[in-house]
């Protein structure tokens, strides 16, 4: 579902929170299609000393037959500001389009940009308002210049948890232990990619929900930048990884 599809949804979504109503945002998933594909998956997500880094898989699966062996499961809402989804494909592709539309109204209405914490709140209310509708379990991480980069998760049933480092979907079962033993706090870049990418290789090896190529952002004062790590390679590189 594309953003056009959900344009009549997000202006409604708009006129309602603008508004002040009290009963927060609500969607009409009669208008959203049920996710038969879902994204059975290893998503990540960690603080460094710069900013962030986002990191995924790229299978999707429908049952026990693998949809899409290249899915982008990480997505853009903002220029600094991205998620990780997990859970139904159609789900979190629709919340995702909605908070990007609203953070985008923001940066309009009070000429400046959103924070990460401003974001994490919208797919936080969306989320927890649509509970018994959706299937969705969100990693935000964003760095703004009020507090730098930070990391929110969102798992299913909609609560809000700023971490240090999030872990989330079906390969993350695998790789508590290996986080718990190589994370430090302070890391730079190539320690935090090199943390990202140990944990993700592990999650693919054990979890048959996950494959594919490891695909990340690293997300800093100066902007965005995407890497592509491939398993003909080994997972050596980076790639450039241009959406």
């Amino acid at each position: 579902m594309n953003a056009r599809a959900l344009q009549p949804i997000a202006t409604q979504l708009a006129k309602t929170q603008y508004d002040h109503q009290p009963h927060g945002i609500h969607v009409d998933m009669n208008h959203l299609k049920s996710g038969e594909v879902n994204l059975g998956t290893s998503i990540m997500a960690i603080n460094f000393k710069d900013g962030v880094i986002l990191g995924a898989d790229s299978r999707t699966t429908t049952g026990a037959y693998i949809a899409n062996r290249v899915t982008d499961k990480l997505t853009q809402v903002h220029d600094t500001i991205w998620c990780c989804r997990s859970g139904s494909a159609a789900d979190t592709q629709a919340v995702a389009d909605i908070v990007q539309y609203h953070l985008n109204m923001y940066g309009v209405t009070n000429d400046e940009p959103p924070t990460t914490q401003t974001a994490a709140a919208l797919f936080q209310e969306l989320c927890y308002e649509n509970k018994n509708m959706l299937s969705a379990g969100i990693i935000i991480a964003g760095w703004d210049h009020r507090h730098g980069g930070q990391v929110y998760s969102i798992p299913l049933g909609g609560s809000l948890h700023k971490q240090a480092y999030s872990i989330g979907g079906s390969g993350s079962t695998y790789i508590y232990g290996y986080c718990d033993a190589n994370w430090r706090e302070g890391m730079d870049e190539q320690e935090g990619i090199k943390f990202v990418k140990g944990a993700l290789q592990e999650a693919i090896k054990w979890d048959g929900s996950s494959g594919g190529v490891i695909r990340m952002v690293v997300l800093t004062k100066a902007g965005a930048v995407r890497h592509l790590y491939l398993p003909d390679r080994n997972y050596e590189g980076p790639g450039t990884d241009k959406p």
